[in-house]
């Protein structure tokens, strides 16, 4: 597609669109196509070319990208319909132009619809008995007598014996014309989807045990209206054979709509033949499939919001704040296999195991204290990063016993969230780094460097498995995938990344470098040593100027022959800040970090064509503080050491949590006891809040109340206001899932109509 398709007459429609979506003038729009022309990243856009598009951030640059694909995937689909109705020979001028002028691959789809190759139908065997003009008669609502009509086709050779079944067979042809009809199907459509509702029940007979889908068995629903969560948990029971779902409408108000559509004249004779084809055609032919096409948008536009859901989960977890360079020892706790601990020093290098047995006795006891005390002595650890899996809250508290017994005092115990880990052990990534050492070590290292810089570590795992998402196995992957990716690409290169370190995972989300580059860079490094400036990169071999240009930015060369290399000020502006200096009379490392003579700087005097206001500002905001990690301080949790497992926690009782999961209905929250509980959103401020993320985010740190405990369940409630009326308590309250991707993603329960909210926060999801 031409880079200035937005800008011409057939983008129009989708510039609108967009000028509307995005509050953005046009100009924006087309400059930040032809810039993706061009072959920028979305990052690169975003950050360094900032006067072109006028500051438009990623998402709406993301949203323009997403908008230019639909459009060029309908462009080849208008050109191949184009060319199957010109090949039979049924292409007219008004044809034409009403295929060009469609802005929706469904519009699209319903114009050539009448064209498109189909099996033997009902209506294709009555044309083959001659009977299409008969039908077209009946369309005509002509004055003429029906039986005096149809007996001209009465035809015993082509099995048409009487006037009934001339009639029969043209109303199938009327039928088949009917649902092929885009205006027909259009105004169905819009109807089913504005005004359907879904329904759903049990199937039959009904499961003899307790499902999680009771809750839909007797469940109805605006199409509309439903949301995102609740038509992919109905969705999920269908999937599972527990529920039967569909879309209705009342019919009556369609087809009278349908037969003004038609023309249908009462006063004809062939009025009567002409509703009868109506109402098959919409029984039978319309119905079931604008069904599916409603339902499948539905699906679609469900799917959409939990992957944005997840995708805004993911970035806020990766962007938690990391503890940065310091020593730690990870430990994978175990209780039958014992606690694999793995020393790393400040860089992340493994330097060394450990396998203690803090749960088998009393003597293992000893030795596992003991053992505790020679690492720390050996290795100075800032902290010991605990996993907070099986067993975790006790490991947590046998190692703060043993550093106390020990009198150490300035070694921190921190839990870490090993959600994922088991994956990156078992991956090709985890091999390579680590041939020698078995699963449960490689996961223990894992732990420990998730605590010092969560995004370097995470970013080697699927980000599925991290489980932070919502329905997340049962939304579209391909679609699900191609956001996750989005969003671990624009965490890496708002955060930079240090070239000498980095990971091979790491380096092929910088903008511009894929897997070839990465290798390519890491294998340059390993062979020549660390690299020393920005401008050596470019002896990599494969490394142009084009992906130069796009990464130099976002990577970080620390103590490198030019200071500039650590800071996020792009190659392309070196002479600029070079100059100011200059002009400042000092040398550029004397400039670099110091606010003072920073804020000497007159910004208008360097704003030039080639480099605006926007980009002389965030120069520099970036001269200030050069290389500034753009994540929170790191802040330890403190999660109470007398509730460590669910059969602790009581109602009332004040805990600190950390959150990790927003879904649309609420938040979960790590206790301490290795069970998320649930904050619904009516329990998440004092204030009405309509979207959990409006409030919080994965990785705060909240106070919250516990309202109630279902042992049984495994689930526990939660309050974040600052107030709980005991009148809003129930006895039957019932709290969150287990934490994890499969619990968090399980059934929540629906708001029927007529039923007001209840304390349990599970009856009014």
């Amino acid at each position: 597609m031409a880079k200035n398709f937005l800008g011409s007459e057939i983008g129009k429609t989708a510039l609108e669109k967009l000028v509307s979506e995005l509050a953005a003038a046009p100009r924006q729009i087309i400059e930040v196509e032809t810039l993706l022309a061009e072959g920028n990243t979305i990052p690169f856009i975003a950050r360094y070319r900032k006067e072109a598009h006028g500051e438009l951030d990623e998402v709406k640059i993301s949203r323009i990208q997403e908008t230019l694909i639909y459009h060029r995937e309908l462009e080849e689909r208008r050109k191949t319909v184009l060319n199957s109705i010109s090949e039979q020979g049924k292409l007219t001028d008004e044809l034409t132009e009403k295929i060009r002028c469609c802005a929706t691959k469904t519009a699209l789809e319903d114009l050539y619809l009448p064209y498109k190759p189909k099996r033997r139908t009902r209506a294709s065997i009555a044309r083959e008995k001659g009977l299409e003009p008969l039908a077209e008669i009946i369309l005509s609502q002509s004055d003429e007598n029906p039986e005096f009509a149809a007996e001209r086709f009465i035809d015993q050779t082509k099995d048409v014996n009487d006037i009934s079944e001339a009639l029969a067979g043209a109303g199938d042809i009327v039928a088949e014309m009917v649902a092929e009809n885009a205006e027909v199907r259009g105004m169905v459509r819009k109807a089913f989807a504005d005004e359907g509702v879904i329904i759903s029940e049990a199937v039959e007979p009904r499961p003899a045990e307790p499902t999680k889908f009771e809750q839909y068995y007797e469940f109805k629903e605006k199409a509309s209206q439903i949301p995102s969560h609740r038509f992919l948990a109905i969705r999920r029971g269908q999937a599972e054979g527990v529920l039967k779902v569909r879309l209705t409408f009342d019919s009556k108000t369609l087809l009278l709509r349908i037969a003004e559509i038609c023309k249908k004249d009462v006063a004809s004779p062939f009025a009567d033949n002409l509703q009868a084809a109506i109402d098959d055609s919409f029984k039978r032919l319309i119905a079931p499939s604008v069904e599916i096409d409603v339902l499948v948008e539905m699906k679609l536009k469900a799917d959409r919001a939990a992957v944005e859901i997840f995708a805004r989960n993911l970035r806020n977890l990766l962007l938690q704040s990391p503890l940065g360079s310091k020593s730690v020892i990870g430990v994978d706790p175990g209780l039958r296999t014992g606690c694999k601990c793995a020393a790393l020093d400040a860089t992340g290098k493994f330097l060394e195991t450990r396998t203690i047995y803090p749960s088998q006795g009393e003597r293992k006891a000893i030795e596992a204290k003991v053992e505790i005390c020679k690492m720390v002595a050996k290795y100075r650890p800032y902290a010991f990063a605990v996993g907070n899996g099986t067993g975790g809250r006790d490991t947590e508290t046998f190692v703060r016993s043993a550093l106390r017994e020990a009198n150490v005092k300035d070694v921190h115990v921190i839990s870490v969230n090993e959600s994922g880990a088991s994956v990156y052990s078992a991956s090709e990534v985890a091999r390579e780094e680590f041939p020698g050492l078995d699963l449960t070590i490689r996961g223990a290292v894992s732990i420990g460097r998730r605590l010092q810089d969560p995004l370097a570590e995470l970013v080697k795992i699927d980000p599925k498995a991290i489980g932070v998402g919502q329905y997340q196995h049962d939304v579209h992957q391909p679609l699900l995938a191609a956001k996750l990716d989005e969003v671990v690409v624009s965490c890496v290169n708002h955060v930079g990344v240090e070239l000498n370190t980095a990971s091979y995972p790491l380096l092929t989300r910088v903008s511009g470098i894929g897997p070839a580059v990465a290798k390519r860079l890491i294998s340059y490094r390993d062979e020549k040593g660390a690299f020393t400036s920005r401008s050596q990169i470019c002896k990599v071999p494969g490394l142009g100027p084009k992906t130069f240009e796009q990464a130099a930015g976002f990577l970080r060369i620390r103590g490198g022959l030019n200071p500039l290399d650590a800071s996020a000020v792009h190659p392309e502006r070196y002479e600029l800040v070079e100059r100011m200096a200059s002009d400042l009379g000092v040398k550029l490392h004397e400039l670099i970090g110091n606010a003072a003579l920073v804020d000497k700087i007159p910004l208008s005097k360097y704003v030039s064509d080639s480099a605006g206001e926007a980009t002389v500002r965030d120069i520099l905001a970036e001269l200030k503080k050069p290389g500034r990690d753009p994540r929170d301080t790191f802040k330890n949790p403190e999660f109470r050491e007398d509730v460590t497992e669910i059969a602790h926690v009581r109602e009332g009782m004040t805990l600190e949590g950390v959150v990790t999961n927003v879904t649309a209905f609420g938040a979960f929250v790590d206790i301490g006891v290795h069970q998320d509980g649930l904050v619904h959103v009516s329990e998440l401020s004092d204030r009405y809040v309509s979207d959990p993320s409006e409030v919080v985010k994965a990785g705060d740190r909240i106070k919250v109340r516990v309202l109630s405990v279902d042992l049984q369940r495994k689930r526990i409630s939660l309050s974040a206001k600052s107030q709980a009326p005991k009148a809003e308590r129930t006895g039957n309250d019932t709290g969150a899932r287990r934490a994890g991707a499969h619990a968090r993603t399980g059934s929540p329960r629906p708001r029927s109509a007529g039923r007001g909210f209840t304390a349990n926060p599970f009856a009014n999801l």
